[in-house]
């Protein structure tokens, strides 16, 4: 335990003082004439100075954890992820002076490897996803150190009431909007912290925003919705980074969520294609995962003659999936042929919603 109150004090400046010299991430409005009356926003966390949404995670992560005494100036910091969340737990690890690991699947991204590497931080892989969470614990254990554990911190590591959240950033820029109250706010589960958070402000708030958590393949969160059990586990790895995982996460909250969909990795890969065409750069397929459930949304209440507003997340860049989810020879080996559904996105973007999306 930490009672420096100097070391605490100059560690906690130094975190809010990046805050300070950090704008809040765009909100982009998509223009999709063929769904007029229906206007769809990205909250585009990829601007962050690590490049995902996971850089709130690690600020957060990080003051809870030296605010509890756990992180002191020797301290060192491990963390399990499949990749983002590390990168910017390095970034702010390397702001105090502290040496971090990362326990990751071997599969991970070379990319974030390697801006783990850049800010300073040590890659530590396994096999598969499921050991990420023993291996950080021993690893803490022998070293002394401390395992950050976001999946069992990030729900209560943030300030849902507001505090600059990302759900109150949400519904500030979304004031001066025809549809001020999105309709739906959709989000992918992970570690469960951001759907914990934006779901709790919404009702905090007394929006009637309901909020949809869109789960990718090989992932056990949609099950355990759906069947009320949280101890479901799967044993193969998601293909989708940082959204899908093998067993139910202790931040995944179930009863701020109103509805759960499965998105085929196809369909998350198409629509990461596709909506990289659309935005002129490239997005990762977690964001696909999220953008194709809000197609499917809008083309629902399309046929319900609804109109209104959809938000979403742009999770992080895909240039740092130039090696798997942009690469065709791994897209054709891992998940298989894409132009069912890029077929299907473009007749959507052409000419709006025949039929629902399934």
């Amino acid at each position: 335990m930490c009672k420096d109150h100097n070391w605490i004090n100059t560690a906690v400046r130094k975190i809010e003082a990046d805050f300070q010299r950090s704008a809040d991430t765009h909100l982009l409005k998509l223009d999709l004439p063929a769904l007029d009356g229906i206007d769809i926003y990205l909250k585009d966390e990829s601007t962050h100075p690590t490049g995902s949404l996971k850089h709130r995670l690690a600020r957060s992560l990080f003051l809870y954890a030296i605010c509890n005494g756990w992180i002191g100036p020797e301290t060192t910091v491990i963390e399990a992820s499949s990749g983002s969340t590390a990168v910017s737990e390095a970034y702010f690890a390397r702001l105090l002076g502290l040496p971090f690991i990362a326990v990751m699947p071997k599969n991970t991204a070379k990319k974030k490897i390697e801006q783990i590497e850049f800010y300073g931080g040590r890659a530590h892989l396994v096999d598969h996803s499921a050991q990420i969470y023993d291996e950080s614990r021993r690893l803490a254990q022998e070293l002394n150190g401390h395992y950050m554990d976001q999946f069992t911190y990030a729900e209560r590591a943030t300030d849902w009431r507001g505090n600059n959240s990302i759900a109150n950033a949400i519904f500030s820029q979304m004031k001066l909007e025809p549809h001020p109250e999105p309709q739906w706010i959709v989000m992918s589960p992970g570690t469960g912290g951001t759907s914990a958070t934006i779901g709790r402000y919404i009702r905090y708030q007394k929006f009637n925003t309901k909020l949809c958590v869109a789960d990718p393949e090989n992932s056990v969160f949609f099950d355990a919705y759906h069947t009320n059990d949280p101890h479901l586990t799967c044993q193969q790895g998601s293909k989708i980074e940082g959204i899908g995982r093998p067993r139910v996460e202790p931040s995944f909250i179930a009863g701020v969520v109103d509805e759960m969909r499965k998105i085929p990795d196809a369909a998350s890969v198409a629509t990461a294609h596709w909506l990289s065409e659309l935005l002129g750069r490239k997005v990762g397929a977690s964001t696909g995962t999220n953008f194709y459930a809000v197609l499917q949304l809008a083309c629902e209440m399309k046929s319900r003659g609804e109109t209104g507003s959809i938000v979403t997340l742009l999770c992080d860049s895909g240039e740092r999936y130039l090696d798997s989810y942009f690469d065709p020879n791994w897209v054709a080996e891992n998940i298989g042929s894409l132009t069912p559904y890029l077929n299907q996105l473009k007749e959507i973007e052409q000419h709006g919603c025949s039929a629902p999306i399934c």
